[in-house]
């Protein structure tokens, strides 16, 4: 028997969505390196946390150069 369908909504306890946020980021990079790896593909990934902090990962150096630079001078809304 397979997991129950969640309700996706912003969770309301701040800790536990720190919890989840933390969980979920960490699960998202792996599977972007992965896909790097499995597929031989240049990938990049950019999370921003609800404080501002980024979280990122390239799939090659000149990928990781690509990432910063275009997050400089974006609004919130446009990342």
């Amino acid at each position: 028997m397979g997991r129950g369908k969640i309700v996706i909504r912003r969770i309301d306890n701040s800790t536990s969505r720190q919890v989840t946020f933390s969980k979920r980021r960490n699960g998202l990079l792996k599977k972007a390196k992965e896909l790097a790896i499995l597929c031989d593909a240049e990938v990049g990934v950019m999370i921003f946390s609800s404080t501002g902090k980024l979280y990122d990962f390239a799939s090659s150096r000149l990928g990781m150069s690509c990432l910063h630079p275009s997050a400089e001078g974006l609004e919130f809304d446009e990342r």
